[in-house]
């Protein structure tokens, strides 16, 4: 896409990769949004035999609501894609809280979507972004009966806290 070199220099920039590896990086992006559009023609469920005379089971997908992710710094913009382009295919909406030390990627990312999604008539709201401490903000996300599930990339110990409080309150 016509961003990727300025996303990629960005995150070298922000993060401190080296060059080939942040434009890997926003090639990762590309590459989930390719995959999930395909994905997208794909949400059917199974039909299962029952052992009940006249009656049949079957799987069907229901989009959960809004969706949390919390990102590491060190792979500022490829986490969230493999996240939210998901969870847009699913019918879910996202809240992405990108690491502290890594914003401008996360603005950067925000600036290069909205286009494309308005311009694809995607309700606004339906990708979001929230910059700040993971200990007010992230917080405020893991303890939000509103964010259904919370897709977390960070430390071990970090990682089992959120595991906690989300649990806590019988999110995902």
């Amino acid at each position: 896409f016509r961003s990727k070199e300025d996303l990629g220099a960005l995150v070298t920039l922000e993060m401190g990769k080296i060059l080939a590896e942040g434009g890997g990086e926003v090639q990762e992006m590309i590459d989930i949004c390719d995959f999930a559009v395909g994905l997208s023609r794909q949400l059917y469920g199974l039909t299962m035999n029952s052992e009940r005379p006249g009656h049949r089971m079957y799987e069907q997908w229901h989009p959960l609501g809004t969706i949390g992710i919390i990102t590491a710094f060190n792979f500022p913009v490829a986490v969230w894609a493999w996240n939210a382009a998901i969870a847009m295919i699913c019918g879910d909406s996202s809240i992405w809280k990108p690491a502290s030390k890594v914003p401008l990627c996360g603005i950067a990312c925000m600036n290069i979507i909205h286009p494309i999604l308005e311009k694809n008539n995607v309700p606004k709201g339906v990708v979001n972004l929230v910059i700040g401490p993971g200990r007010t903000v992230g917080e405020q996300m893991l303890n939000d009966n509103r964010v259904k599930m919370v897709s977390f990339t960070g430390s071990c110990k970090r990682g089992r806290h959120v595991s906690e409080v989300v649990n806590a309150r019988f999110g995902r």
